[in-house]
This record gives structure tokens, C-alpha cells and sequence, in this order.
């Protein structure tokens, strides 16, 4: 199966019903009051993790998802069907981002987890719901609440507990093949792990870790040089990293400054990198051409403070000792405690319209352009072709004094002036 890490979809979810305008129409109630019911919310866009998905390849052939919307009022205040909530599973380790802000808007780890990303809009409310002592007959109901749209990037970073690190061909798939039951390919080539492979390791019953091969780093991988940052994102998730270099050096490289080079790539994507645990594992001890390197090698992992392991994934010498050694370190890991979700714009109700600030800009073109949730909202949900909800629309225009607004921005007789999808020239 193809991997796939990172994707762009666009969500929008759905439309709230239309309100219901009507009246009482029944044989010995002659004077009928107003009997128009709301409409129903529009359905809401989720995000949900479902173990049974790996990769975020469907998202490649299915980029739009949208919403139902709410069902319309009805006439004897009947209330117009909600719509169902829009599910969208995707596997854990994913990351929803806004496209336009770069906020990241929910990091889903756990099955089952859940994050609402777009709210339905509201239903609009039947002309019965607008009936005063001073008003007893209303004729206007309000529109449908659109609902919320937006431009994500799904991020996938893979979920392990210990990630393999190393330059090209240094073993690290022969490594995660001995001791895991993963077959990731393995031949003479560089790149031959073009996705990450995960494989769980058994230590005894009931002990065991998942291990990631992350493939090859290669040199300016940090500044996306070849599939850098497509690689690199995968051992943020990691608490553990194993360094695998080869000990042989058949390939013309030096292995203590392979090891400097990759470490000099992690640090410049993320300085968080460098401060988790690592273990240096030096391969292919089984080749003669790996006996001066080791002793430098041990020499090196003293001097940087690293559990140190000669190892040979092809032979299996060595390699159990250093899969006990990486579950201890895993038992004793704490989570550092800077490691939280501080940065993560969960999804929040609306806030309240009664503080939501109106602005006035202009726009490229000179013409007025009125912002704010709330206005944006109102002239969404009013029937303009209606005069008394004309009439409701002006009141609460004046209420808000968005007149001496643009006046303090100099607006004149005849400019133009924007509201969301509206635009109407300025009279006094």
C-alpha cells in the first residue's frame, strides 16, 4: 500500500434550515397567530481516529467533504430536522491544520479520539418565535446559519515508541526486520524505504514496543533537501531514538561523522529532537572491515554519553541485548514537561455575539467592508425580499451604530459598503 503523510481537503459544513413564515389557518380559529417553526442545525464536521486506518491515502482521491443541511421549518410550529453529524476517521497521529492561519486545530493520538472542526449553522427561527405583545402577527422568519467552511492539511506523524535513525543503507530496515515481524524491503540501494515501517518487538509476554524505520536522512534533509521534512516529521512522535550507523564504512563514509551529520539535521528541523534519549548502535559488526571503526565508535558514544551497542541485524549478534536495553529505557521514560498541547486550537462554541467587535477596512478597491461575526451572521440569516425583516435588519444596524463607524472612516453618499456575501451603496 502506498503511505501517504500529508494531504489538503476542504471542509464545509452544513447550512441551518430556513425558518417557516405562517399563520394559523384552521376552521374556528379566526384570528390564527403565527405558527412558523425553526429550521433544523446544519450537520457538523468531525474528525474521528479509527484504528483500522494506517495512511491518509483515500484523502488523495476525496478532498471535499461536505455536510447535510438541517431540514426547513414548517407550517403548525413544526421544527425542521436536524442533520447528522459529517464523520471523517482518520488514523492516529493525525494532524488537522487550518490552511489559511497555520493554527493547528486538533492533534488526534488516541482511538476513539474526536475533535469537531466546522460547526453546522443554525436553524433559523420561525416567525412564531419573533411574536411580541407589540407585534402580535410577524411575517418574517430568519434564513438558515451557514455553516462553517475551511481549508485543512492533514499531517500524519507516526505513532512509536522507537524511532531508527541513520543515513541510507546503514540497516536500519534488516534491523526492524529482525526483530519485529515487519518485512519492510531490503536490497543494496539507497532509498530502498521510501515510507516508514512499523513493527511491534516483543520483549517477553506482554512486554513490547512499537519501533518505526524512518527512512534515510541524507544531507540538507532539515531544509526538505530530497523527502527531508516528509521523513523527519515521523520521529517527532518517538520518545526513544535508536541512531543506527554502519560500523564497516564499505560505502566510503566515515560512521562517527555520519552520526554528527544526522544529529546536525535533526537539531536544525527541531531543537526538541536533540534532547530525547538516544542509543548509539553500531551495524554490520560481522564484516571485517568494521573492526577499527568500533572501538572509535564506543569511544564517541562515552563521550556524548550514550548507551553504546555493537550489533549485527544480519547475524542477530548483539541485537537482543539492545532491544532489552531500549524497553528499560522505555519504562523509565518520563514525558518531558514542556511536552503538551499548549499550541492546539481545540475547537470552541462561538463566542458570545453580544462582545463580538465590528470593524470597518476598505479593500483593495476603496469600498467599505464591514466584519464581525455577529453582523456577518445577521445579514446570513435575513430574507432582505421581506420588509419586515428589512425593517428588523435596520433597527439592529442603528442599534450597533455601524453608521457613525463608517462615518469616523469617512465613508461618503454613494460608497460602497460589504457584509459577507451583501454589498449596498451608502445613503443617509
Amino acid at each position: 500500500m502506498k503511505f501517504i503523510d500529508r494531504t489538503k481537503i476542504t471542509v464545509k459544513a452544513g447550512d441551518g434550515g430556513h425558518g417557516k413564515s405562517a399563520f394559523r389557518r384552521e376552521k374556528f380559529v379566526p384570528k390564527g397567530g403565527p405558527s412558523g417553526g425553526d429550521g433544523g442545525k446544519g450537520a457538523d464536521i468531525v474528525f474521528i481516529v479509527d484504528n483500522n486506518i494506517n495512511t491518509l491515502l483515500d484523502f488523495r482521491y476525496n478532498r471535499k467533504f461536505a455536510g447535510k443541511n438541517g431540514g426547513n421549518g414548517d407550517i403548525k410550529n413544526q421544527f425542521g430536522k436536524n442533520a447528522p453529524d459529517l464523520i471523517i476517521h482518520v488514523p492516529a497521529g493525525t494532524i488537522i491544520k487550518d490552511e489559511d492561519t497555520g493554527d493547528i486545530l486538533a492533534d488526534l493520538t488516541k482511538e476513539n479520539e474526536m475533535a469537531t472542526i466546522c460547526k453546522g449553522g443554525r436553524g433559523g427561527r420561525g416567525n412564531a418565535r419573533f411574536a411580541t405583545s407589540a407585534n402580535r402577527a410577524p411575517t418574517f422568519a430568519e434564513l438558515g446559519e451557514p455553516g462553517e467552511s475551511k481549508k485543512l492539511i492533514l499531517e500524519l506523524k507516526v505513532l512509536a515508541d522507537v524511532g531508527l535513525v541513520g543515513y541510507p543503507s546503514v540497516g536500519k530496515s534488516s534491523l526492524i526486520a529482525s526483530v519485529s515481524a515487519a518485512r519492510p524491503e531490503i536490497a543494496e540501494y539507497h532509498f530502498t524505504t521510501l515510507s516508514p515501517v512499523l513493527g511491534v518487538v516483543s520483549v517477553g509476554p506482554e512486554q513490547n514496543f512499537v519501533m518505526a524505520d524512518i527512512p534515510g536522512l541524507i544531507d540538507g534533509a532539515a531544509d526538505g533537501v530530497g523527502l527531508g521534512h516528509d521523513f523527519l516529521r515521523h520521529i517527532e512522535r518517538t520518545k526513544i531514538i535508536v541512531h543506527v550507523v554502519d560500523a564497516s564504512g564499505i560505502e566510503g563514509r566515515d560512521p562517527v561523522e555520519d552520526f554528527h551529520k544526522i544529529n546536525q539535521e535533526l537539531s536544525l528541523y527541531s531543537p526538541k529532537l536533540t534532547k530525547l534519549p538516544q542509543v548509539l548502535a553500531a551495524n554490520k559488526i560481522d564484516l571485517p572491515e568494521a573492526k577499527n571503526n568500533v572501538p572509535r565508535l564506543q569511544a564517541l558514544a562515552q563521550k556524548e554519553n550514550l548507551p553504546f551497542f555493537a550489533i549485527s541485524a544480519a547475524t542477530k549478534q548483539g541485537v537482543d541485548d539492545l532491544v532489552k536495553h531500549v524497553y528499560i529505557m522505555l519504562l523509565n521514560y518520563n514525558i518531558p514537561a514542556d511536552e503538551n498541547k499548549e499550541n492546539i486550537k481545540i475547537y470552541n462554541a462561538e463566542k458570545n455575539e453580544s462582545t463580538d467587535e465590528i470593524k470597518i477596512s476598505r479593500d483593495m478597491t476603496g469600498d467599505f467592508v464591514v466584519s464581525g461575526k455577529s453582523i456577518e451572521k445577521l445579514v446570513a440569516m435575513t430574507n432582505f425580499n421581506n420588509d419586515e425583516a428589512l425593517r428588523r435588519f435596520q433597527y439592529i444596524w442603528r442599534l450597533k451604530r455601524i453608521d457613525n463607524k463608517l462615518k469616523e472612516k469617512g465613508i461618503k453618499e454613494g460608497n460602497t459598503v460589504h457584509i459577507g456575501e451583501m454589498e449596498f451603496e451608502f445613503k443617509e
